[in-house]
């Protein structure tokens, strides 16, 4: 009988700040992460004389802690030739500025990633806008549960050390050469505006960041700057376009867990997961519900304050692609509350 995936690679894993080689010039890197998701994946390469690196680490103390000792053992004084980053969540692109301005060298995303991770990073020490307020009071937030979210507004940019003024722009289909090998960029989006995944065809490896992880599946939210969006519908079109450019059997090198194979089970698994729980949801929603209302149809897991929001935008990701079918109505409220019902 067929294993179901994933199929994981390596029975072992680096320690927190370690690094272990996965395949000829292809290093995994572990750092470790102050949430309860404690690691992020970094994917250092043999480049020359030089070092490729994919994602870096929380812009935090004790991040940069670690890469000063790696400069001088695993990467033995050799500097980095580029820093590539998949996406703009602060445990990705945390360390790109210390890292480009520490060895000189170019930051390589995608433009919406570069350009909006600018723009969180500017929030940083403003208050909350009185559209994300009323965001989430539509969502049915308590005065507690929005006090909060005036608290953490603007903590993006704690995370994220100061990004170069310029950066190289990266695009679906891109070939981006590092070492003997050339990797071709796929792109997703839902997660993240504009993902890059790399894909090396002459070793069967397979960068996914957050697209194709192989024990969870990456947060799909909506926020207070796109309140109508469907990042939902992006998230599963873009995950169908990846599996028809992958191997079913590439080695998939993901920021969060072990490597595994198995990628177009696992893409059919996050896909068939979005699909049933969207069903789960139009049941759930037989009576006039808030956005708040809705998380016993979505998660398993207690939502709490640390993570109401990432519940509160992935419920309104699934209630909007819901919306968008036709399949559920909304009406706000004298308090300015969305209540969302079955057509």
């Amino acid at each position: 009988m067929k294993k179901a995936s994933p199929r994981y690679e390596f029975d072992s894993k680096p320690a927190s700040g370690e690094t272990q080689q996965i395949a000829p010039g292809v290093h995994w890197l572990r750092m470790p992460l102050p949430f309860a998701l404690d690691h992020i994946n970094l994917w250092l390469f043999e480049d020359g004389d030089n070092w490729g690196l994919v994602d870096t680490g929380l812009g935090d103390a004790q991040s940069i802690e670690h890469w000063r000792r790696l400069f001088a053992t695993t990467m033995n004084g050799q500097p980095l030739s580029r820093v590539l980053v998949t996406h703009m969540h602060p445990d990705h692109v945390g360390c790109a500025g210390f890292l480009t301005e520490h060895f000189d060298v170019d930051l390589w995303m995608t433009r919406d990633e570069y350009l909006l991770c600018r723009v969180l990073v500017a929030d940083t020490g403003r208050e909350a806008p009185p559209e994300g307020v009323d965001f989430y009071r539509a969502a049915g937030y308590s005065d507690d549960a929005l006090a909060r979210y005036r608290k953490m507004f603007g903590m993006f940019g704690k995370f994220v050390t100061t990004l170069p003024e310029s950066y190289q722009r990266l695009q679906d289909f891109d070939k981006v050469q590092i070492g003997d090998h050339q990797w071709e960029v796929i792109v997703g989006k839902g997660h993240s505006p504009e993902h890059a995944c790399f894909y090396n065809a002459e070793q069967d490896l397979f960068v996914a960041g957050d697209q194709v992880l192989p024990s969870i599946s990456a947060n799909v939210s909506v926020y207070p700057t796109e309140p109508a969006a469907n990042p939902l519908a992006d998230w599963m079109q873009t995950l169908a376009a990846i599996r028809e450019r992958i191997p079913p059997e590439v080695l998939v090198l993901p920021a969060h867990g072990k490597p595994f194979r198995g990628a177009h089970e696992r893409i059919d698994q996050l896909i068939r997961g979005h699909e049933e729980r969207l069903s789960v949801l139009w049941d759930f929603c037989d009576q006039p519900r808030r956005a708040v209302d809705v998380f016993p149809a979505l998660y398993r897991r207690q939502i709490t304050g640390d993570n109401l929001m990432f519940a509160t935008g992935e419920a309104l990701a699934h209630l909007n692609y819901l919306l968008l079918q036709g399949r559920l109505q909304s009406e706000t409220d004298h308090a300015g509350v969305a209540w969302y019902q079955r057509t």
